[in-house]
């Protein structure tokens, strides 16, 4: 199952994110977490320490590799340098599972904290005035469009603040995300802004309440967003010591907290993918980047009669023409 943290800037979701990584890693789950935030803070909170996280390779350097892996065989996809963040497998395609030996993970995932962790990557000085940072978030996109996961395994993504996300077809990636918002008129400000905007294409959102000091923030929240408050995070003297790096076993964390990030995982568990409708909106967002930007003759990268199946890309495949058109 594949689980976005979004929310305000300084709202805790990469706090949240992180102790949910270590919420499914200590339990031995199997388990992908990719920090796809302009500001890169996912390994620190997992435990790094600031100069190992600097040195951490990213998915943007090994964007050349990532696509000629993916890529494969597909006959529909001239080149790996065709191939844009949209661009949706097909028929002969690889397919990455959550735990496996493959080129990708060897250059890109390394064990930080018991977490197995990919990044996207900072904003570099070179980019600046030159590119935005969805480049970067583009090689996490192209990823999970090629990501096959089964139930009981899990990838866990720490999104950009804000609506940014919205910028590419990334936020349709995900079975649940799970919007991180305080009890304060700017964080709910958020909240709506993603409500509205995903509306349209059947995203799944969970509001996880975070900084519960009082009954008063609960009752706030709870007038603002209604039955989208999933769970909420009250104070936490095991997140306050993590800020000051002493990252403590999660069995340590709150009986309340805990509670919270199991409800978490038993509402993602819950859910079941369509994947027709999952492969249909990938191929929707790639002709729309193909028309809008990258060149119409990329439509033709589309392979209307597949869909990528969890256990097998041999079962039945309904036809994807409609979505091309």
């Amino acid at each position: 199952m594949k689980i976005a943290f979004v929310g305000k800037g300084g709202s805790g979701k990469t706090t949240l994110s992180s102790l949910f990584i270590r919420h499914l890693t200590e339990q031995g789950l199997p388990t992908l977490a990719i920090d796809a935030d302009i500001n890169q803070h996912l390994a620190t909170a997992l435990g790094a320490s600031e100069e190992e996280a600097v040195t951490l390779p990213t998915l943007s350097e090994s964007l050349p590799l990532i696509k000629e892996y993916l890529r494969g065989d597909n006959p529909r996809i001239a080149s790996a340098a065709a191939m844009i963040k949209t661009t949706p497998p097909g028929a002969g395609s690889r397919l990455l599972k959550v735990v496996e030996d493959n080129p990708i993970y060897a250059a890109c995932v390394r064990e930080v904290g018991g977490a197995r962790l990919m990044v996207t990557g900072p904003f570099a000085e070179e980019d600046l005035g030159v590119s935005c940072y969805h480049s970067k978030v583009g090689a996490a996109e192209i990823l999970l469009n090629h990501m096959v996961d089964r139930p009981g395994e899990y990838v866990v993504v720490d999104m950009t603040a804000g609506a940014d996300s919205f910028a590419s077809g990334l936020f349709t990636r995900f079975d649940l995300t799970a919007l991180v918002c305080e009890p304060t008129l700017r964080s709910v400000g958020v909240y709506r802004q993603y409500r509205d905007y995903a509306k349209d294409f059947g995203i799944r959102i969970a509001v996880i309440g975070n900084k519960i000091c009082d009954d008063d923030d609960l009752s706030f929240l709870r007038e603002q967003v209604g039955d989208n408050l999933l769970c909420w995070v009250g104070r936490s003297t095991h997140v306050r010591a993590a800020e000051r790096g002493d990252i403590r076993p999660i069995a340590d964390l709150e009986p309340d907290n805990t509670h919270a990030l199991a409800t978490i995982r038993s509402t993602l568990d819950s859910i079941t993918r369509d994947p027709v409708a999952y492969q249909r909106q990938a191929v929707e967002f790639h002709v729309r980047n193909a028309k809008a930007w990258a060149g119409e003759d990329l439509v033709a990268q589309v392979d209307p009669d597949f869909v990528p199946y969890p256990d097998t890309n041999s079962a039945p495949r309904p036809n994807l023409a409609s979505a091309t058109s």
